[in-house]
This record gives C-alpha cells, sequence and structure tokens, in this order.
C-alpha cells in the first residue's frame, strides 16, 4: 500500500479532531546539532516522544529558496550537505529516509496560490536532516520540503500556509525550521559554545515575538518590520523567520502554543520553538 493510500485509510478511521497533527516550528541553529548530543538535539527527540508518529513529515527550511514554489518529489531524496568549515564527521551524516512521490503531488494539488513544481534535484538540507534525524533515527518515515519562494513577502506564504491545512488531517507532521532571531554579521564568537547568552536587542526581541505568538497576533508578526530596530536586527534578513509564517499560517481556532529550546545562542540567534498542538 503507498503512504497515500494509508492516510486515507487512517483518517477514514479516526475523527478529524483526534487526527489532527501538532505542528513545529524549530530553531535548527547550527549545523552541528545534526550529530551533537546536546540540549537541542535531545529536546527534539523528547518531542518525537511526546507527539504522535506522523505518516509523514513536510519540513519548510530556510535552506531551500527558490524563485517559485517546489516540492520535492522523488522516492529517495538525498542528504544535502549545505555548508562549509565544518568537521569532516558532519559531511559524512547520510539521512536515508524515503521521500513520497504521491504525497508531493497531492500536496502541490491542495496549493491554489501558486503552481508547485516537482523537484527531483534537491533533497533534505541542513534545516530539514539536522532535526529531524534526532527525532525519527530510524529514518522509516516519508520527509519532504517545500521550498520558500523568495520574491514573496511573508503574507504570501502565511496565507499559502493555510492551504496546507489538510495536511494535518492525514497524519503529516509540518515543520517549518529556521530560528526567529538569527543575526550571523553581530555573533559573539567568544560566546559559540556557551548556550544562554543573548544582546539585550536579542533577548527582548524573542520575547515579542513569543508574546504576539501566545496572543495570536499574527499580523504584527506578519508585518514584523514594523516593531522597530530590534526586530530588524533580529531578521536582518527574511529567509529564517519565513518558516514561521508557515508554522502560524497552520494554526487553527482551538489550537494551543507552548515553547521550548527557549535559548539565546552566541548573543545574535535564538534556538527558540514553537509547538501548536490541538486541544
Amino acid at each position: 500500500m503507498s503512504t497515500l493510500s494509508s492516510f486515507k485509510q487512517f483518517t477514514a478511521t479516526l475523527s478529524e479532531e483526534e487526527s489532527l497533527m501538532p505542528v513545529l516550528f524549530v530553531g535548527h541553529g547550527s549545523p552541528m546539532n545534526g550529530i551533537e548530543d546536546n540540549e537541542f538535539s535531545k529536546r527534539w527527540a523528547q518531542m518525537a516522544l511526546e507527539i504522535p508518529v506522523p505518516k509523514a513529515v513536510l519540513v519548510i527550511s530556510a535552506h531551500w529558496l527558490t524563485r517559485g514554489t517546489h516540492i520535492t518529489g522523488m522516492d529517495f531524496p538525498q542528504t544535502i550537505h549545505d555548508f562549509g568549515g565544518f568537521p569532516q564527521a558532519l559531511f559524512d551524516v547520510q539521512y536515508p529516509a524515503p521521500g513520497d512521490p504521491l504525497l508531493a503531488k497531492e500536496t502541490a494539488s491542495i496549493i491554489h496560490t501558486t503552481a508547485v513544481g516537482l523537484s527531483h534535484d534537491w533533497g533534505l538540507d541542513h534545516g530539514a536532516w539536522t532535526i529531524i534525524k534526532h527525532m525519527y533515527p530510524a529514518a522509516d518515515i516519508p520527509v519532504l520540503q517545500l521550498s520558500i519562494d523568495y520574491t514573496k513577502p511573508p503574507q504570501y506564504h502565511y496565507d499559502l500556509a493555510k492551504e496546507l491545512y489538510a495536511l494535518r488531517k492525514k497524519g503529516v507532521l509540518v515543520v517549518g525550521s529556521g530560528n526567529m532571531v538569527h543575526n550571523l554579521r553581530m555573533v559573539s564568537w567568544q560566546h559559540i559554545d556557551k548556550p544562554g547568552f543573548g544582546f539585550d536587542w536579542a533577548l527582548k526581541m524573542n520575547d515579542t515575538f513569543k508574546e504576539l505568538i501566545s496572543n495570536g497576533s499574527h499580523d504584527k508578526l506578519i508585518k514584523y518590520e514594523s516593531l522597530g530596530r530590534e526586530a530588524l536586527l533580529a531578521i536582518p534578513t527574511p529567509d529564517h523567520y519565513l518558516p514561521l509564517m508557515y508554522t502560524l499560517g497552520l494554526q487553527g481556532g482551538r489550537d494551543k502554543i507552548s515553547f521550548f529550546n527557549d535559548t539565546a545562542v552566541a548573543g545574535a540567534l535564538t534556538m527558540t520553538s514553537v509547538k501548536i498542538s490541538h486541544t
């Protein structure tokens, strides 16, 4: 039986409320988190035990920026090592999770905002595999990626995410992967290995983001540039912030919000992550 067929069988036996999957935004930070046994990777592994086992995972990563929107459509996506200057052990990692071409086509078909291309050239970049390999180390759950159209504003991505809501009813775990506060130009290298240190502006903005997320103030989060100087420091470019728009766009009226890995790193990044779950 295909994965997509199993989705249909699965949802036929459960009510919508029982089968509604959580949604995550995960601060992925350094690629080294993919091989380190640290507070962040341990929490990712624990999260997998706290939520229902998904039928598939769809990741929207800060590291797949395209013109137009694309989804991985191959049977076996490659493990992409899209970084440099790290130990060989990181480049040696392979995460051989299968893809799901049928689910890719199904997902493309429910998006009406734009035409979605099926990609056979991408795979799983470090915004995806560094997290998912800790959550599902057996690599036995299909993993797909949806690209971010870098030519579009935050509102576009938030609205597009709403079209993916049906995936939550089909046992698909949707994960936005980026960082709320992500300014590599202002990183404090002397604190790079000492999680917990954050510049005042980074901590203030992180608190603001959490407050707005908790209050459901999505309009203000979409229009982040109006949140002041700290917001522009936290988001010098939108790539790591836009995955949050997908997570928030999938929030339903009865969902509850919780935060995890709420830690600053190297002064100018935060690992703060969000779980949206049905009550």
